[in-house]
């Protein structure tokens, strides 16, 4: 999970506890205060009614229960009891509604004072008044309707609102945090996109101080020391690889001098020639870093327009004169941009040298000395294949071909330094072209290098 999906997680889901804990509290807080606002009501009503009946002679309990019947703050379902010091009912309300006590209950009530009980749908609250001649015990029932009701509106409003707020809290934390890491998105892309061919990539970092701003300033400190020391590494291979060149031109020369005269011996000549191939390759190591050294993309120009398919034929030709046994079959798709196609901008003889050594390639690991190389478009892309037969290479050998200095299984008994793919695919890059190798069939090797239109 991303760091901004991990986020956008937490503080929903602590938004979602918080205001569910706060809508919870609220129906808890408002339950009790109902709960007890009712209480005081009954209270207030059961003694009213015993003080009716003890203070005021002329109200009897016939008169009581008209006043009772009429009174404002008659309650629902509404039930009192009133008992003497006996436990006599004295008194009862004319509702059908019932109560049911005990002597129990008039006892406990002669101890504690009050109670406040649930019975069902009613809620019972009893008293104990004492007075100088005589003790009255008062029950009264009724159920708080309209308290039960707001409770009920309540309870849905709060269970709505924290749905509703809720989805609404998901959707603007997820947008709001998405839209806050969007320098750190920004940031994360950039840095996917860097290689060897831009080092020169910085990261733009804004005036205030935030932690994204310190990352991306310390983030282009380490480039440029990277950058610096990238280009140390390069200069010192580009001199390193021309004042070898110099001692290694002299040798070939006087060991092909000595192989040309006819005093030297049979036996010498083929000794001679023997070293002559070894300083043979390691010139063309040399020269293959050299190459290498010299592709920099902020000197690369490749605003001249050249044909792909002269560039090539140049390349099959000189390849020609190395091994002018290799055939190549040669395939053009007929299309009617194919002569737009085929206008690539870029370095000719970058171009060139990166279809030569695609070329040697598949004519050095070549069973039957032959190629395919045809010239197609796709896709707004024009495509350039170059197909032979030979030993193919195992999955991990085909991950790391375009790597420095790899040989696969194949190359046993064949000169190479494992250099060459790596130049054409740095090439490539440099004119945002790009190069695969697959294997179609068994002992059939495949490249196909893509040029974007």
């Amino acid at each position: 999970m991303t760091l901004k999906n991990r986020i956008s997680l937490l503080v929903s889901l602590l938004f979602t506890i918080l205001f569910g804990l706060a809508s919870t509290l609220i129906f808890v807080l408002y339950s009790n205060f109902r709960k007890e606002e009712f209480r005081d009501r009954l209270e207030i009503k059961a003694l009213s009614n015993i003080k009716l009946l003890v203070n005021v002679k002329e109200v009897d309990d016939q008169l009581l229960k008209m006043i009772d019947q009429n009174s404002i703050n008659k309650l629902y379902d509404e039930k009192t009891l009133v008992f003497d010091s006996n436990y006599k009912l004295i008194y009862s309300s004319i509702d059908d509604a019932k109560i049911n006590w005990s002597i129990d209950d008039l006892k406990y009530l002669q101890k504690h004072k009050t109670f406040f009980k649930q019975q069902g749908n009613y809620e019972v609250y009893g008293v104990f008044y004492d007075t100088k001649d005589r003790d009255f015990y008062a029950l009264i029932s009724a159920t708080d309707d309209y308290g039960q009701r707001k409770l009920l509106f309540l309870r849905y409003t709060l269970v709505i609102s924290y749905i509703f707020f809720t989805c609404i809290c998901w959707v603007l934390t997820s947008f709001t945090v998405k839209k806050a890491m969007n320098p750190l998105s920004s940031f994360h892309q950039k840095i996917k996109n860097i290689n060897e061919n831009n080092l020169d990539t910085r990261i733009a970092s804004k005036s205030n101080k935030n932690e994204i701003d310190l990352i991306a300033n310390e983030f282009n400190f380490m480039m440029d020391r990277i950058e610096v020391s990238y280009q140390k590494q390069k200069e010192f291979t580009a001199h390193a690889s021309h004042e070898l060149r110099t001692p290694l031109s002299r040798i070939t020369s006087q060991i092909e001098n000595i192989v040309a005269d006819a005093k030297t011996p049979v036996e010498s000549k083929s000794f001679l020639k023997t070293i002559l191939s070894d300083v043979n390759q390691l010139t063309e190591l040399i020269n293959s870093l050299l190459v290498l050294s010299k592709i920099d993309t902020k000197s690369f120009q490749n605003n001249e327009v050249h044909r792909i398919d002269e560039i090539l034929f140049s390349a099959i030709e000189k390849l020609n004169k190395s091994f002018p046994d290799f055939v190549v079959l040669f395939e053009i798709e007929e299309n009617d941009n194919l002569d737009t196609a085929l206008e690539i901008k870029g370095n000719k003889n970058l171009l060139e040298i990166a279809l030569s050594n695609v070329l040697k390639n598949a004519c050095v690991y070549s069973d039957n000395k032959q190629a395919k190389v045809k010239i197609s478009t796709k896709n707004k892309q024009l495509i350039i294949s170059i197909l032979n037969t030979g030993k193919t290479l195992s999955e991990t050998e085909q991950k790391n071909i375009f790597q420095p200095f790899m040989r696969g299984e194949n190359a046993k008994g064949t000169s190479g330094f494992g250099l060459g793919l790596r130049i054409v695919q740095r090439i490539l890059n440099l004119h945002n072209a790009t190069i695969t190798y697959t294997s179609t069939d068994i002992n059939t090797n495949l490249f196909q290098l893509f040029f974007h239109l």
